[in-house]
């Protein structure tokens, strides 16, 4: 049996985020909310706690707070944020407002000769977001780290075995935030570095088989990465007990229908083709509200599963492709809701499937990559751009039309052949369809047409990312190709936003 950490959940956005980084230093993660009864913690037998961030203050009467015995366990426990007020709060320190509250990356200095910051440089850049501060140590506690707005920034108790961070070591902004992950880890927990790909993969078949026993799985299949290693996972597992369904909303890029029959065909498995575009647009005529699309696309979703179902032995469960940042972002364990994916916040009650079968929940995109190599799966596919289920339906702002998806489709076609030709570095590019409309001219004619934004951003794991820095000769060239190519299009704009403060999709 491997390791295991446990991540106990306050209601941070990064939780997952944090166990995938503890998995990267080769080390078992295992995330449980902060109501988790103390003899369930112990059953796990962890070599170290994690405590995650979280939206509320430590001193609210109804903060978020695990059980007290957790800090007489015996085992090494990290505070990240609201992690480590609370740790501060419950031991008898005190936290309270900040005097100016610190957003974004800031300038640490820290006590190298602490266990926790050994080897790393004196001052060095840290993600900072709170509007509370630790404001006076809990006895036996020293203070490892500070900024210019936060005096202590981290704090330690070798004796207890207890540290905590204000900042966010598990987010790319912060530098060296994995390598401290790495010392908490090795240093302070002793892990042996006993878990890998393969230990997530062989877990999950063997969950898999143990869920749906003898009983169908429904699966469906858009061809994109997630769905694509959820069904040469489940294949693994199941087999001949998996119909894979490809339902043809209408809203897939330019050439991808064909592409994905082509692929699939080829393998070894029950592919069934749904032609559900006219139905899924009769569904959209009209609505213009992102979160309302999202969730009548999953329910259609469903209700065109069920309908596919009749015809395919009525299969028992539900298969989905639902990955970490899709639950994160639609508020799961009292996390802010950013938005709702159609894989989470659309699906009915009244699905009709007794189960759902969503083996890569806890992975970031990252992960099903490698594990879909480890699965065999080509290397184009497993490679290709991200798309979201609703696809172009919610690149396309407002109300839905074939000509705008049309439309939408060759512009994004031009967008993904010049950017991925180019020796730019993005790693998720496409185009959106604005609302807008703007006078123009071609030729000696007045025109009145629509405006298309280019996203480019570059990321490891999309929880944040930067926008990519394109030359403007490439811009230029995307520009002139979209305005003289695709019709119904007069002006073009690029997308300089990170996330944060904005998403990676428009909608």
């Amino acid at each position: 049996m491997n390791q295991t950490v446990v991540i106990l959940d306050f209601g941070g956005q990064y939780k997952e985020l944090i166990a995938r980084r503890v998995r990267e230093c080769s080390v078992y993660s295992i995330i449980k909310p902060y109501t988790t009864p103390i003899e369930e913690i112990r059953a796990l037998n962890p070599i170290g706690i994690i405590f995650t961030g979280g939206p509320q203050s430590v001193y609210a009467p109804d903060a978020p707070a695990c059980a007290e015995e957790v800090f007489h366990l015996g085992v090494p426990v990290l505070g990240i944020c609201y992690g480590m007020q609370l740790i501060c709060h419950m031991l008898g320190g005190q936290v309270g407002p900040c005097e100016n509250s610190e957003y974004g990356t800031m300038n640490a200095r820290f006590e190298t000769a602490s266990r926790l910051f050994g080897g790393m440089d004196v001052e060095q850049k840290v993600l900072m977001s709170h509007t509370d501060r630790v404001q006076r140590l809990p006895l036996g506690f020293g203070a490892i780290a500070s900024t210019d707005l936060c005096p202590i920034a981290a704090f330690e108790s070798v004796e207890k075995q207890i540290y905590g961070v204000q900042f966010h070591p598990e987010v790319e902004n912060t530098v060296n935030g994995l390598k401290l992950i790495h010392r908490f880890l090795y240093e302070i927990c002793g892990a042996a570095g006993d878990y890998n790909m393969d230990d997530y993969l062989q877990t999950q078949i063997r969950l898999v088989r143990q869920q749906v026993g003898d009983k169908k799985v429904l699966l469906g299949l858009s061809g994109g990465v997630d769905s694509s290693v959820c069904a040469a996972l489940l294949s693994e597992a199941i087999g001949q007990q998996l119909v894979c369904v490809y339902i043809d909303h209408g809203f897939m890029r330019k050439g991808e229908t064909d592409e994905i029959r082509k692929v699939f065909a080829k393998r070894p498995i029950n592919f069934v083709y749904v032609d559900a575009r006219e139905r899924f647009l009769k569904k959209l005529a009209g609505v213009t509200d992102p979160e309302q699309k999202r969730k009548i696309i999953g329910a259609e979703f469903v209700r065109t599963f069920e309908d596919a179902a009749h015809k395919c032995g009525n299969p028992e469960f539900l298969a989905q492709g639902t990955i970490y940042p899709d639950v994160v972002e639609s508020g799961a364990n009292k996390s802010a809701v950013i938005k709702s994916h159609h894989n989470v916040g659309g699906l009915p009650k009244d699905m009709g499937f007794i189960g759902v079968v969503e083996p890569l929940r806890g992975l970031f995109k990252d992960e099903v990559r490698k594990l879909g190599l480890m699965l065999k799966l080509p290397k184009a596919l497993v490679n290709r751009q991200p798309f979201p289920g609703p696809g172009l339906a919610i690149r396309v702002i407002g109300d839905l039309t074939v000509e705008k998806l049309d439309l939408l489709r060759d512009a994004d076609a031009i967008v993904r052949e010049e950017i991925g030709r180019s020796r730019c570095k993005a790693d998720q590019y496409f185009a959106v369809l604005t609302s807008n409309r703007s006078v123009g001219v071609m030729g000696d004619f007045r025109t009145y047409e629509y405006t298309v934004a280019v996203r480019a951003v570059r990321t490891n794991d999309f929880m944040t990312c930067e926008y990519a820095r394109l030359s403007h000769d490439l811009l230029y060239k995307i520009s002139n190709r979209i305005t003289n190519e695709v019709k119904g299009v007069n002006r073009v704009v690029y997308d300089i936003t990170g996330k944060p403060p904005a998403t990676i999709e428009w909608e």
